[in-house]
């Protein structure tokens, strides 16, 4: 997803190409899931092979609507922000792309979406309480995405309970850690923590800012 070989213009062609091809994949997948549920209740041999043909439609568009979608979102906030940045935007949109068209694909199919809710519940229950604390980071980095307190190559103050008042450069963002460089070394730092921390940024004479 680099654009180091692209020019503006490029680039804005490239992410509105990329936007026409996921919004008409998506178009596809909607109609399909619309005629996909229509054909089940007809009769005969003919409406099984209707239903199979809307799902495998459905899924196409919707992997092509999901990857194109997800990069065009990311080749934008990388423009506004960083290539970390834009990385994970996809890779969240990427994830809710694909649960999204995992339960299209059960209406279209006729599979019950009342008991897959529930099982899917018991399991997010217990999947949440196993990785809390990695849930709280990736919710924690989308946070951080969309606020942007801080973007990668600044220098920024941090005050937080956990860590003090640290002076540090942030050398990267991802969906776990923030990655900065302090006078002590390299330091990765989970999110969540950063979420709950005051943070300035530092001028050139070691004055902070908003």
């Amino acid at each position: 997803m680099s654009t180091t070989n692209h020019t503006p213009d490029q680039n804005a062609r490239t992410i509105g190409r990329e936007w026409l091809i996921g919004s008409i994949a998506v178009a596809v997948a909607i109609t399909s899931v619309v005629l996909g549920r229509h054909f089940r209740h007809l009769e005969g041999h003919r409406s099984d092979a209707l239903v199979a043909g809307a799902a495998v439609v459905l899924m196409v568009s919707g992997i092509y609507a999901v990857r194109y979608i997800a990069r065009a979102f990311g080749r934008s906030i990388v423009r506004r922000s960083s290539l970390s940045a834009g990385a994970t935007a996809r890779l969240v949109i990427d994830g809710v792309g694909v649960v999204i068209l995992i339960f299209g694909l059960f209406g279209v199919l006729g599979v019950s979406l009342q008991h897959l809710l529930i099982g899917a519940g018991v399991t997010g229950v217990i999947v949440g309480i196993a990785a809390q604390q990695s849930l709280a980071n990736v919710f924690a980095a989308v946070v951080l995405l969309f606020a942007r307190p801080f973007v990668v190559g600044e220098r920024i103050r941090i005050r937080s309970g956990v860590l003090g008042v640290l002076d540090v450069e942030v050398l990267g963002a991802g969906l776990t850690y923030v990655t900065v460089r302090t006078e002590d070394g390299v330091l990765k730092i989970p999110n969540s923590v950063m979420l709950s921390s005051g943070i300035g940024r530092l001028s050139d004479d070691g004055t902070v800012h908003g």
